[in-house]
């Protein structure tokens, strides 16, 4: 009755590659939120369930037709040290075919322990699991390339961390969830292994590529570009990750796993929320550069496909990989100029930007607000605008935008499509949270996904979802495991 189109491409992979897994069997699961939106796209009607139905699929309690759920291997480079790693307690039930064809992963996560869970109990509290759902529909909302959520379901079961929590699964629905860090798994199975699983991906992300005669090659070229326009997405919203491990980068350039990331209020390249990044070596402003160290070990496994001469190789990877700064500054400095409203581009366009970040920086102002009110016919009367500082920068700014050819409100109304009135602000996300896992209060959640489905549309009662924090310095974010 859903409508659910199964195939298990994956699991027909090399059997190193795949274990199969059962969800964990569940108390009491029971629906705390269902993405209706998203399953239209997906072709799927979820109102032909009932409560109980809706809970039983999406705690894994019933697989539906056609599914053959199975836990997939990968390893990573976790804060630079490599480790082997694979779903520890999530379970790919296999891949949807949508009305146009198209496939994505159905996975469920939390939904208990496989053959990688590596001593875990394979479970997932619901904070973390809401904090996914509320973070990857923002950003889906805000247009930038993510996993997305189809369902949160409480379990009835305690999950027992620092405290006791109620437990909890996701449904992720992925382009697929093929990780550099699946490919640094595979070249450690042998080579047959490596050129299966890129044969695999190059058909699913870059079938144009299949027949191409450096087929490898331009598959590792198509996905440093999209990493490059993924992460220049990131910094023109102010995302911090949190955790770019090897086994947090897509292979599709989708953002995936949302465990301590967060969005930066005041702009400052250093910010860093997540608990375990002692050193900031995923810090905002250090983003775009750990991208290109993750690509680097991507091509690494790729060398053994690209020539059978290793030193041949290397110059081929290193010719791609050495081209990422310039493909990162082509699509930030491209995004830049619309939040700015410049139609047209020009040599200096980066230096404005990047003088308007540095008094954005020296003035602690805040990086969402300072966009949107660039955005709106008239500044504030008061604080840091009045100052002679940005004045000056201003009458560049002004300046530059004469040169657009078309009138200033032009430019104000393309800069209000692309600058969000809100985003999930750290307080509020942490706010529906607690009230989900202390009170059983979903009505604050909900209230969040409403407001940030329409990011970019300014309307009455957003004050609240707005305004920064009074001090977010200390604000701290945790993984979830």
């Amino acid at each position: 009755m859903v409508g659910w189109q199964f195939d298990n491409t994956y699991s027909r992979l090399p059997d190193d590659l795949v274990s199969p897994a059962t969800p964990a069997p569940v108390r009491g699961p029971r629906v705390a939120v269902l993405n209706h939106r998203l399953a239209g796209e997906l072709g799927l009607d979820l109102t032909a369930l009932d409560p109980d139905a809706a809970a039983r699929l999406f705690s894994g309690q019933a697989i539906p037709d056609g599914a053959a759920p199975v836990a997939q291997a990968y390893a990573g480079h976790q804060f630079g040290g490599f480790t082997m790693l694979g779903d520890g307690r999530a379970i790919l039930l296999g891949e949807h075919r949508t009305p146009s064809g198209k496939l994505v992963d159905v996975q469920l996560k939390g939904a208990g322990r496989t053959r990688f869970s590596r001593g875990g109990d394979g479970l997932a509290a619901l904070g973390p699991m809401l904090r996914e759902y509320v973070i990857s529909e923002a950003m889906a909302a805000l247009g930038i390339p993510t996993t997305r959520s189809l369902a949160v379901v409480t379990t009835g079961e305690t999950v027992y961390r620092t405290t006791p929590l109620p437990g909890a699964i996701l449904t992720r629905i992925a382009a697929s969830h093929i990780r550099v860090g699946t490919f640094e798994y595979a070249v450690r199975r042998g080579e047959p292994t490596l050129r299966t699983l890129a044969d695999y991906a190059i058909r699913r992300h870059d079938p144009a590529l299949a027949d191409a005669p450096n087929q490898y090659l331009e598959f590792f070229r198509a996905v440093v570009d999209r990493q490059a326009a993924l992460v220049a997405r990131w910094q023109l919203v102010g995302f911090v990750h949190g955790v770019m491990n090897t086994d947090n980068v897509a292979i599709s350039g989708e953002t995936i796993d949302y465990g301590p990331c967060a969005f930066m209020n005041a702009y400052d390249p250093a910010t860093v929320f997540s608990s375990i990044d002692h050193a900031g070596r995923y810090a905002y402003g250090n983003q775009p550069g750990i991208a290109q160290w993750n690509l680097a070990r991507f091509a690494e496994t790729l060398l053994p496909l690209l020539d059978p001469d290793p030193q041949q190789a290397i110059a081929a990877a290193k010719d791609v990989l050495t081209a990422y700064p310039d493909r990162f500054e082509h699509h930030w400095l491209a995004g830049m100029r619309q939040k700015l409203g410049l139609l047209t581009a020009e040599d200096a366009d980066a230096e404005l930007a990047l003088s308007l970040l540095e008094w954005m920086q020296a003035t602690r102002a805040d990086f969402t607000n300072t966009f949107r009110d660039l955005s709106a016919d008239a500044l504030p009367e008061t604080g840091p605008y009045r100052t002679p500082e940005f004045e000056a920068w201003q009458k560049r700014w002004h300046d530059r935008l004469a040169r657009n050819g078309q009138p200033p409100a032009a430019a104000r109304a393309a800069m209000r499509t692309v600058n969000p009135v809100v985003i999930p602000r750290n307080h509020r996300v942490e706010e529906a949270l607690a009230a989900a896992e202390e009170r059983n209060d979903l009505s604050v959640t909900h209230k969040l996904l409403d407001v940030l489905a329409s990011p970019f549309e300014a309307r009455d009662g957003l004050d609240r979802y707005q305004e920064p924090p009074p001090d977010d310095g200390c604000y701290r974010t945790f993984c979830g495991t």
